[in-house]
């Protein structure tokens, strides 16, 4: 899909709220973390990786965290404007560092995690600390679940939220599941849900359906039991199989790439990235399912583009290399 105004990149803000933190990631894959030599460091998290994905591909985007004023925060910050996302909305907090987590990469690239966050700055956000101006200046307002899991953070993330809404943002949910993160599955389930019915897109992975259904069935009928009168586009992720989306009018599916798969971290960031990237200057995707399937899948080409190195970061694509992938289906 080429920009909806001529070849001038998206201009309209995205703004990215949560966590950003550093991945430790085994220099072997297929081991376990006892068994790990030893590890490279990665930045990550969701929320940041989004919004890198959407600079990589030409679009404007802000990430809204705060980071421990340490050297892996410093760095982190720096990681940012590197990749041209606007920093105004990050805070540096002196009395706790910034969050770490130790990601295996099992021997069929899927990840197993241990967080170090006890507190995390990440988590010490508060409402009267956000750069609301900032955040009413956004078009898309994305976010996660992880900020919702203790306070102050959680508070700072229902602000954010009804400040973006009420500016006349989109609302944009990618729940990210990190159960080890959360006192409990149930409280997990009980919060990611609390705040659903104010998405306007939301993506799920099918793992994340699963879970949040509690059904073992990844079929339209369960995805919809989702659905709520706010929403104007689900979406469900089935890694290298592409993905379903629903929208009030339509539903339908999207082939994926098949790659070679050496780490999945950031694939379904880099489709969120993507996705957001496409419909901030134009709506109407919502409603075209020929322009909305044009869009996802691309969204699915920059998913698979991004499974094929470690660490999310580095795999970000640009729109030159996605459209690589496209011609060479």
């Amino acid at each position: 899909m080429a920009p909806t105004n001529g070849s001038l990149p998206s201009t309209g803000l995205i703004v990215s709220f949560g966590e950003m933190l550093i991945d430790f990631v085994p220099t072997v894959s297929g081991v376990s973390l006892a068994e790990a030599p030893g590890f490279l460091k990665a930045p990550g998290g969701a929320p940041a990786n989004v919004a890198i994905a959407v600079t990589r591909l030409g679009g404007r985007a802000a990430f809204v965290g705060k980071l421990g004023d340490d050297e892996f925060g410093r760095m982190l910050a720096g990681i940012l404007e590197q990749n041209g996302v606007a920093v105004d909305g990050v805070l540096f907090d002196q009395g706790a560092r910034t969050a770490l987590a130790f990601v295996t990469l099992r021997a069929d690239g899927e990840r197993e995690f241990m967080f170090y966050r006890n507190p995390s700055a990440d988590m010490l956000l508060t409402p009267a600390e956000l750069d609301l101006d900032l955040i009413r200046s956004a078009k898309i307002f994305h976010y996660g679940s992880i900020s919702l899991i203790v306070e102050p953070c959680r508070s700072a993330h229902l602000k954010a939220m009804e400040v973006a809404k009420a500016a006349g943002a989109l609302l944009s949910y990618d729940p990210n599941l990190r159960l080890p993160l959360w006192p409990s599955a149930e409280e997990a389930r009980k919060q990611i849900l609390s705040i659903w019915d104010q998405a306007e897109v939301i993506k799920v992975s099918d793992d994340e359906l699963e879970f949040l259904t509690g059904s073992d069935k990844i079929d339209d009928e369960s995805a919809l039991s989702l659905w709520h009168p706010n929403l104007k586009l689900l979406l469900v992720t089935l890694g290298e199989k592409g993905c379903r989306y629903y929208t009030k009018s339509f539903r339908g599916s999207v082939d994926g790439f098949h790659v070679k798969t050496v780490d999945t971290t950031g694939a379904g960031d880099s489709f969120v990235g993507a996705l957001l990237c496409k419909m901030v200057d134009d709506r109407s995707v919502l409603e075209d399912e020929a322009k909305l399937k044009g869009v996802l899948k691309f969204a699915n080409a920059c998913g698979a583009i991004t499974t094929t190195k470690k660490g999310a970061i580095p795999a970000l694509p640009t729109e030159s290399e996605a459209r690589i992938v496209l011609k060479g289906e």
